[in-house]
């Protein structure tokens, strides 16, 4: 009996060191310990300072600048056609030339014409003779009326017939002037400056007076050129004042993959009304395309400094956050710690955003690292530009501008 009992006590000994062993080792994993709570602080906790990458407001001018997609387009170009029907006896360009205007281009048979040239030229003749007779005859008719032994009807018929002649001597001027016109078109020149593109006939066929086929071929002005582009109907405002400013509105137009700078312009033309089907408004901007950097038909980039923001305070875009108050920054303070501030924005251009309120000239402003900021926390400046981890053990925090 005594044996059985001290077996009990050993057996109940046991089970209670185990459930002892248990209970420790539950305990210890539900709470995390001085360890983990150490490593919290060293992350950016109520111990260690966050680093963060941060930088100074500027005061500088911004220009404001619209950015569209546009089209290059010529302001001139000709379908040269014939306006004789004749055959090309000869051609002076070839594909692709550059002329200027009154270059020439093809020859004409012009033996046709030439031969009624003739036929006017001896028809002047022939009726200034007449009209030299006509004068005399009425000379005659006036000496007899003169002298009775003539009447007033032979005087008034001699008139008649001088003044006949002589309008068909004019007449005959006309039609010489006609032909000698119809002479000049065999000589077909270019009408612009400008860039041949192909020719479409060849010398030794025919060709029609103003047929309606594609012509001999095409002029195409290359220099000045106009871009095309558009703009939102809420850019009116600033293309009105654009327009009413004395000074040029410079506008930049640039290939895309080009792997050329863009080229200057000056803004040109405003439409007189608003695409109500697009809710836009069209412009065009003039381009001396000296350098043939341009082509008619081509899309390019194109970019209009409309106006300039004067003693703006810059900030490099990537420390504008956004909350439910909207846009804020961090602002570093000389304890070292970081304040949020409300700011408000006036123009935003690629990397660099121009703020009218929140902010002073001088003051540095977090520009990495606010995922983990919160007003009053310590910071200190880090080198380089890879950002710290953007979660703890935790989570992920909420950036306070999110609240009020």
């Amino acid at each position: 009996m005594q044996r059985n009992t001290v077996l009990a006590s050993a057996f109940l000994v046991a089970i209670v060191a185990a459930a002892g062993g248990w209970y420790a080792t539950s305990r210890h994993a539900v709470d995390p310990g001085e360890g983990a709570r150490s490593a919290r602080a060293g992350r950016g906790g109520d111990g260690a300072p966050i680093a963060v990458v941060m930088a100074r407001a500027e005061q500088a001018d911004m220009p404001v600048v619209k950015r569209a997609i546009g089209f290059v387009e010529t302001p001139a170009s000709v379908v040269v056609k014939s306006r004789l029907d004749s055959q090309i006896m000869e051609q002076h360009v070839r594909d692709g030339q550059f002329v200027k205007a009154g270059d020439l281009l093809f020859v004409l048979d012009d033996r046709d014409i030439k031969a009624q040239i003739a036929k006017d030229e001896a028809a002047i003749a022939r009726d200034e003779a007449t009209h030299t007779r006509t004068q005399l005859d009425l000379a005659r008719y006036q000496q007899l009326l003169a002298r009775n032994a003539g009447t007033q009807q032979s005087v008034d018929q001699a008139t008649a017939d001088e003044r006949t002649a002589a309008a068909t001597i004019l007449a005959d001027k006309a039609t010489l002037q006609a032909d000698q016109l119809k002479l000049s078109y065999a000589r077909i020149t270019a009408p612009i400056d400008g860039r041949i593109g192909a020719v479409q006939v060849t010398p030794g066929n025919l060709i029609g007076a103003n047929s309606t086929g594609t012509g001999l071929l095409t002029i195409t002005q290359m220099k000045p050129l106009r871009v095309t582009f558009t703009l939102p109907e809420r850019d009116l405002p600033v293309l009105q004042a654009a327009l009413a400013s004395e000074a040029a509105v410079p506008v930049s137009a640039k290939a895309p993959d080009a792997g050329k700078p863009a080229i200057e312009g000056k803004l040109d033309f405003v439409d007189s009304s608003i695409d109500m089907t697009s809710g836009t408004i069209t412009a065009k901007a003039l381009f001396a395309n000296d350098d043939l950097s341009l082509w008619p038909g081509q899309y390019v980039d194109v970019e209009m400094v409309a106006d300039t923001l004067r003693g703006a305070t810059i900030v490099p875009t990537v420390a504008i956050q956004t909350g439910q108050k909207g846009p804020y920054v961090y602002v570093a303070k000389a304890d070292d710690t970081v304040e949020l501030r409300q700011v408000r924005l006036a123009l935003s251009d690629g990397d660099r955003t121009a703020l009218s309120e929140g902010l002073r000239p001088g003051e540095r402003i977090v520009t990495d690292g606010q995922m983990r900021l919160k007003s009053g926390v310590k910071i200190r400046e880090r080198d380089g530009k890879a950002a710290p981890p953007a979660s703890t053990p935790e989570g992920t925090p909420v950036a306070e501008g999110t609240k009020p």
